[in-house]
């Protein structure tokens, strides 16, 4: 059974968990313990799958306001999964540590100019 539609508000915060998993997941990690602990980077894998499909089905007209490559989000969640035979984990690990923090300020505003205001 198909639980109720989610709200983009909802799809929005569950952006955020994903990232807040995917922070504290690989807190104190370099990259070789990244490469070697098999769950960790797994586990990152759903995370950012998570933040792709709730991109993809947080609304479009929410998200057109604001500057961000969001067909880089879609496209990085359709990458892992439809080509996780071919996933860098030095991508995966980059776009955790230079990508992923902006990327959360930027979730962050828009919950504060589209939900905090409410």
């Amino acid at each position: 059974m198909k639980p109720d539609e989610l709200t983009s508000h909802e799809r929005i915060q569950h952006i955020l968990n994903a990232i807040q998993d995917i922070q504290s997941f690989t807190e104190g990690f370099s990259l070789d313990g990244f490469k070697r602990d098999t769950k960790t980077y797994y586990a990152c894998l759903y995370q950012f799958a998570v933040i792709g499909e709730a991109v993809v089905n947080s609304g479009n007209k929410i998200l057109e306001k604001y500057d961000y490559p969001w067909y880089k989000v879609r496209s990085f969640r359709n990458f892992i999964m439809h080509e996780y035979h071919a996933i860098d984990v030095q991508v995966v690990w980059d776009t955790i540590r230079l990508i992923l923090p902006g990327f959360k300020k930027m979730m962050e505003y828009i919950t504060e100019k589209e939900f905090d205001a409410q």
